[in-house]
């Protein structure tokens, strides 16, 4: 059922904005009353990236008065493939300010607000204070756990989402939600899941037209929910398989063992970026690219395995390297095809697989086994800068 508006109805439309907006303004459910509305609002977007790049640029095309971006990245040449925000000119800018940009172009009557800074424990509260709505689009579980901790303290409805390959979710979560029926993203998912256990979109690959179609959503139910029209995903998560072309609803119900929140805590370690055997595993047994191209160099007698997996394989890899993938080496099928008489080297992306085939390979005896540091990303900067990234 459809909730209150979540503002009040600004004072009034210009000439400009109702021509501008003219296609909102016939549609009875919206009117005058409801663009006025969203003229009002304020929304907050977590991220200017694959779904954040949508979101912005629908909202502001919407007519969402103010909007704020928490985002402190640059804009990558890999961000381009479904950053839709961003433009090959915005290479090596600050997102946040490529965003503006893009929004001001989009239309000149919304006001961005920009928050270029890391969001954590410490600022999050203050940031989200003013805002009505909260759209979080973020690809990682610490920043989820505190966009949500945060949004419950203060009271506010934020709209979630998140992309996978094919697969994307959406769902929308207000604790304090004047239906009583009030959720939060604990209720989806009390605990983060083990380190490594979910790829992220830089490991796992995202269908970029995807972030549009979960983006599109989102902003949907963001003007519903500013509006107080139609009836909200709120208690609902809904799924998206892009392969099947099909959407499906699962209700979501209320967590009675769910602890009560009340403050914000260290996200890093509650999820747990990399787990402590890996930590411990890394630990004086990590070397630089330099280090490994010294060892090749040099001559010695070691196996370089590369724990990515194959289509990663394809794109780029370190000379001399095999590819066994880490659920081999972390399930031990892996074992009887490693030298018992040489040194190993592991790498992976960016370091935190090959740290966790690190700890696993140590318990199994492999105990001079080392890994390099930033992995294949880092090799391509320091050692060969010709080789692609992705």
């Amino acid at each position: 059922m459809a909730l209150p508006p979540l503002v009040e109805p600004a004072a009034e439309l210009t000439k400009e904005e109702v021509a501008r907006y003219s296609r909102h303004l016939i549609i009875p459910d919206v009117g005058v009353d409801g663009q006025k509305r969203l003229k009002n609002a304020k929304v907050l977007v977590v991220g200017a990236g694959g779904l954040g790049s949508p979101a912005l640029l629908y909202l502001a095309a919407a007519g969402v008065g103010t909007l704020g971006v928490v985002d402190f990245d640059v804009v990558d040449e890999s961000n381009l493939q479904r950053q839709v925000i961003h433009g090959q000119s915005d290479v090596g800018r600050p997102k946040a300010e490529s965003a503006r940009d893009s929004v001001a172009e989009i239309n000149p009557f919304v006001k961005v607000i920009l928050h270029q800074t890391h969001l954590n424990s410490e600022n999050a509260l203050e940031i989200f204070r003013d805002y009505d709505l909260i759209l979080d689009g973020t690809d990682n579980f610490a920043t989820r756990y505190l966009v949500n901790d945060a949004a419950v303290l203060l009271g506010k409805p934020y709209v979630w989402g998140s992309i996978f390959r094919f697969e994307g979710q959406v769902s929308v979560f207000w604790e304090d939600a004047p239906d009583g029926q009030g959720l939060n993203y604990r209720d989806l998912y009390p605990e983060p899941p083990p380190p490594g256990m979910v790829p992220s979109c830089a490991e796992g690959g995202v269908l970029g037209v995807l972030c549009a179609s979960i983006g599109s959503i989102m902003v949907t139910e963001a003007i519903k929910l500013l509006t107080g029209i139609g009836d909200p995903l709120l208690g609902r998560l809904m799924v998206y398989d892009a392969l099947e072309m099909s959407y499906r609803t699962i209700k979501i119900r209320k967590d009675p063992e769910s602890p009560k929140i009340t403050e914000l805590i260290d996200y890093e370690a509650f999820c747990g970026v990399v787990s402590t055997d890996a930590q411990q595993a890394a630990a004086g047994n990590t070397i630089t690219p330099l280090e490994l191209k010294h060892k090749q160099e040099s001559g010695e007698d070691f196996l370089l395995v590369d724990v990515r997996e194959p289509h990663e394989f394809e794109i780029v890899r370190i000379p001399g390297s095999v590819l066994i993938p880490k659920d081999k080496i972390l399930s031990g099928a892996a074992f009887s095809e490693l030298p018992q008489d040489k040194p190993l080297v592991l790498h992976c992306k960016s370091g935190a697989r090959s740290a966790e085939a690190l700890a696993a390979l140590h318990k199994a005896g492999f105990k001079d086994a080392v890994h390099v540091g930033g992995g294949v990303l880092a090799w391509a900067r320091e050692v060969d800068p010709s080789l692609p990234t992705y």
